[in-house]
């Protein structure tokens, strides 16, 4: 790989390393961590065979790192609200009116966010050149993988006893969990849609 990727790749890296520093919950941070690892082997496997971008590649890093914060504290106890009064001297909770942890669903909507063009580009490059096409093919991806994911929490839920799985998905009570982490990863995605229509037009790509 290039520089500029195994760059990119050992911030990732070093992200995942550090987050496993005195770990607070071991057990439970191994079981998000597992696709940490499988999500770091697949895209340095990925990257060696196919052509993607320094950007897009980039992207899938960021979203890697931020998921190594996530299963630390295990997405409901981030201490987002600590850092943001640390540095900026006001709680995000209270001036949000929020009673539950939100790192979960920041961390769904980069997934949207991170992984979209890199997607495009992959089926840029296997099938069309057409953006349109690669975009509409991009948001499906995010929203099925996103329903594969909410299922794969539900089989961890019935498999598990209510203290893990609950530690594990991190529902925090809402019924509706499931739902806004799949809006949230679809959201994420959208955001792409109005800059792929811009420059696809640019290019007569679109």
């Amino acid at each position: 790989m290039k520089l500029s990727k195994t760059s990119s790749f050992l911030f990732a890296l070093t992200v995942f390393a550090i987050s496993w520093i005195k770990p607070i919950w071991p057990y439970e941070q191994a079981l998000h961590s597992s696709l940490t690892v499988l999500g770091l082997i697949l895209l340095w496997y990925y990257a060696r065979k196919n052509p993607i971008s320094d950007t897009s590649f980039l992207l899938i890093c960021l979203f890697i790192a931020v998921h190594c914060v996530a299963a630390r504290w295990l997405y409901s106890n981030v201490p987002y609200d600590a850092w943001v009064k640390s540095l900026f001297g006001f709680s995000l909770q209270a001036s949000m009116g929020w009673s539950r942890n939100h790192f979960d669903r920041l961390v769904h909507f980069m997934y949207g966010f991170c992984l979209v063009p890199g997607l495009v580009e992959h089926f840029r490059h296997k099938y069309t050149p057409k953006t349109g096409y690669c975009l509409t093919l991009a948001l499906a991806a995010i929203m099925v993988t996103s329903l594969w994911y909410e299922w794969f929490e539900w089989l961890v839920a019935i498999t598990m006893s209510a203290e893990d799985a609950e530690a594990y998905n991190g529902q925090q009570g809402d019924i509706w969990d499931a739902h806004k982490d799949m809006l949230a990863a679809t959201l994420g995605a959208l955001v792409w849609v109005p800059v792929y229509r811009y420059f696809g037009k640019k290019t007569g790509h679109d």
